[in-house]
């Protein structure tokens, strides 16, 4: 009996992953893309100097980008959903009755 030799697919379970970005962090690159054309067009007819609101998308967008990649790396696919879980989470738990621990009878 021959061994067969398969190719293993290494990318399953893996997080997407964009230019560096991974996970959810692309849906939120998009997004803020999204928000800062939104603000642009805003600015524009508002009357603010095209090359005025150029500059201010410009830096908009580099301080975006580098915040996302910042917690793309620290957090990665699920450390921030952990993050932000970890809040919700009571640091103490009171109880002025041993009732909630005994058996009914």
């Amino acid at each position: 009996m021959a061994n067969s030799v398969y190719q293993i697919n290494k990318g399953i379970n893996k997080p997407i992953e964009f230019k560096g970005l991974k996970a959810q962090y692309i849906w939120y690159f998009g997004g803020g893309v999204v928000a800062l054309l939104l603000f642009f067009v805003i600015l524009y007819i508002i009357g603010v100097p095209s090359l005025v609101c150029l500059g201010i998308i410009l830096a908009a967008g580099i301080l975006m980008t580098m915040k996302l990649y910042r917690l793309s790396n620290t957090y990665g696919q699920f450390g921030m959903m952990k993050k932000l879980a970890r809040h919700r989470v009571p640091h103490v738990v009171k109880s002025n009755s041993r009732a909630v621990f005994l058996p009914k009878e």
